[in-house]
């Protein structure tokens, strides 16, 4: 008897297992998540040119005080450095700033999109370091955009009277990078708020509120009320911007440049690391 035994192939199954997201193309993800509404171009381009516009207007209505000056007052041109970087711009600048850095979290709870977000990508924590990456990368680009052309705006109004202060005077760097620096510590603190309320509206206050106004509740009468006071951002940049030494026999506790540096570094670092930890530890 012949037995035949038929032998049935053996299919193996390939299984393609997807790559691991490299956070290289979280970065890409979040780059054009940043760039694609028509809107957030509309708004960098005229805050821009607000800010700037608003140097020159400080740089125009300067010329009147400096025709009444003396000789030995003008030869002073310390002053003038604040010209170029007006507080009324750049308190719009530090505005708008906090709010779109919280628009890049808010507004994906609120159109769902972060279900996807989180599904292809698990590690909830990179999705917000890549956020924090690109939004830091594009508001010190801004910045940097809008302090070099507020400097050279109001410098070269001034120029025409002969009050000009050049690139190399004392404090002119520094008030260059901290005001270059200031849009992405404002955008990293929205984006940390944004993390933590996850509410549009309640961001848009809250980030306001703690950039704008919560400084000017604490006066400079007491040194723990100081403290707070030079403790935010808005004073932080004030005081890097002025050429200024302290009075050791005022009753205000003085802000020192070492701990306006410290106040930049610290806020954003703790406004990315809350939404790190909120973001992994709560649910979508």
């Amino acid at each position: 008897m012949t037995t035949h035994s038929s032998a049935t192939p053996t299919v193996s199954a390939t299984t393609h297992a997807e790559p691991p997201v490299r956070f290289r193309d979280l970065l890409v993800s979040e780059w054009i998540k940043t760039r694609s509404p028509r809107s957030t171009q509309w708004v960098l381009a005229l805050t821009t040119l607000f800010v700037i516009g608003s140097a020159a207007v400080a740089a125009m209505a300067e010329i009147d005080g400096l025709r009444s000056m003396s000789a030995a007052t003008r030869a002073d041109q310390g002053f003038l450095v604040f010209v170029a970087f007006p507080a009324t711009g750049y308190l719009t600048l530090m505005l708008v700033a906090g709010s779109l850095g919280a628009l890049t979290v808010v507004s994906e709870y609120g159109s769902g999109l972060i279900r996807t977000t989180t599904v292809a990508v698990p590690a909830r924590g990179a999705v917000v370091l890549a956020k924090a990456v690109v939004t830091a990368a594009l508001w010190t680009a801004v910045g940097l955009v809008v302090s070099t052309g507020c400097l050279l705006v109001s410098q070269a109004i001034l120029n025409g009277q002969r009050a000009g202060v050049p690139p190399t005077h004392p404090g002119v760097l520094r008030a260059l990078v901290a005001s270059a620096l200031l849009p992405p510590v404002c955008a990293l603190i929205g984006l940390g708020l944004g993390a933590l309320i996850r509410n549009s509206a309640t961001t848009m206050v809250t980030s306001a509120f703690t950039l704008l106004m919560l400084p000017s509740i604490f006066s400079t009468n007491t040194r723990w009320s100081a403290a707070v006071n030079h403790a935010m951002p808005a004073m932080a940049w004030r005081r890097l911007i002025r050429k200024w030494t302290p009075d050791p026999h005022a009753l205000a506790h003085s802000a020192t440049v070492p701990g306006s540096w410290a106040v930049y570094v610290l806020w954003p670092l703790i406004a990315v690391v809350l939404a790190v930890v909120v973001v992994r530890h709560r649910d979508v």
